[in-house]
């Protein structure tokens, strides 16, 4: 489209400077976490052919930062050198714990107490958290980080949305939820009618809200539409801690155990003794690869009563022990514990 053919989205004046978002880019940010949210920007001012956006891009250091794919980002500044009415956005990627500083966490609270609105893209959720920011607050994160971000922040209202703003903290899943975040910000900055004229840039025609949840559906991540295998296999997720048994699972969707058996093997060829204990197994790696979390305490959280059980049945699934999954994290009274239990 030509420039001077675009269509102008009217945007009532009201005065005030253009908001200015600083994105705090922690190292191994993900790309489209940022690009999503940093692009919707752009189009706003483009679509309203002013200025109402502006950004910059800060850092511990201020000089770069590589992000997951590689790709290395210049800085425009240190983290202190910031405009005082900045709403600050923090991103944050792959292995965030490690990406964590203390000299960051003081720096946000800091902002924080002058009122500072800020949020969390992607797993940088964990870093507000960590702040103690969201302590009484609702949030989300990845999917893949929900586990972890539980057992570590109980004070924090988890959510499985794709975006949450609560007061002056704002929080998104990561990937294309940024899109969703940023056209509910624009909506509440300057209208609907330019938000969704963002929206048809961006040709994202399905806009989310916070009540929209970030996985898909149990029958589409399967392949299965049964109402009944699926019923089951939420019971399954909700209830890793404390196993349930599948005698109970069949009775409480009204099917015997060995329909219920015969079910699992027809669409998911294994059992749901198997299907359940995967389900737990998979949560364990993610606490072991996320959090400090003793492979002890892993285990009870995955519904293990025995240490030594667990690691039996992790081994026959991942072809390695949960003390040498964590590796280099695993801490030198775990590895003794490992030796005896071996």
């Amino acid at each position: 489209m030509a420039q001077s053919d675009k269509q102008v989205i009217p945007v009532e004046s009201t005065g005030k400077k253009p908001r200015h978002f600083a994105f705090v880019l922690l190292d191994r940010f993900t790309l489209m976490a940022f690009t999503s949210v940093i692009e919707g920007l752009r189009i706003a001012n483009r679509m309203a052919d002013k200025q109402l956006y502006t950004w910059s891009l800060v850092g511990e250091g201020g000089a770069s930062v590589t992000c997951s794919a590689g790709v290395e980002f210049k800085l425009d500044s240190d983290l202190d050198d910031l405009p005082r009415d900045a709403s600050i956005l923090v991103c944050g990627g792959v292995e965030v714990q490690k990406a964590t500083s203390k000299r960051l966490l003081n720096w946000l609270r800091k902002e924080a107490r002058r009122g500072a609105p800020m949020g969390g893209l992607c797993t940088a959720t964990y870093v507000l958290a960590k702040a103690g920011l969201l302590d009484g607050r609702r949030a989300t994160i990845h999917w893949e980080n929900q586990d972890s971000f539980s057992e570590e922040f109980d004070e924090v209202d988890l959510t499985k949305s794709v975006f949450v703003v609560d007061g002056n903290r704002i929080s998104a899943a990561g990937g294309t939820a940024s899109i969703d975040l940023m056209l509910k910000i624009i909506a509440d900055d300057h209208g609907e009618d330019l938000s969704n004229a963002v929206a048809d840039q961006l040709i994202y025609s399905s806009i989310r809200t916070d009540r929209d949840t970030q996985r898909l559906s149990i029958p589409t991540r399967i392949g299965v539409r049964h109402p009944k295998l699926s019923q089951v296999i939420q019971m399954m997720e909700k209830n890793i801690e404390e196993p349930i048994s599948p005698a109970i699972l069949a009775k409480d969707v009204g099917m015997s155990t060995r329909q219920l058996e015969r079910l699992f093997r027809r669409y998911l060829n294994r059992s749901p003794k198997r299907y359940y204990m995967e389900l737990r197994l998979s949560k364990a790696r993610n606490l072991l690869m996320q959090t400090d979390m003793s492979v002890i305490n892993v285990a009870l959280a995955c519904g293990f009563a025995s240490p030594s059980h667990f690691s039996k049945c992790y081994r026959a699934h991942y072809q390695t022990t949960p003390y040498r999954e964590r590796g280099s994290h695993g801490t030198r009274r775990e590895e003794e514990e490992h030796e005896e239990m071996e």
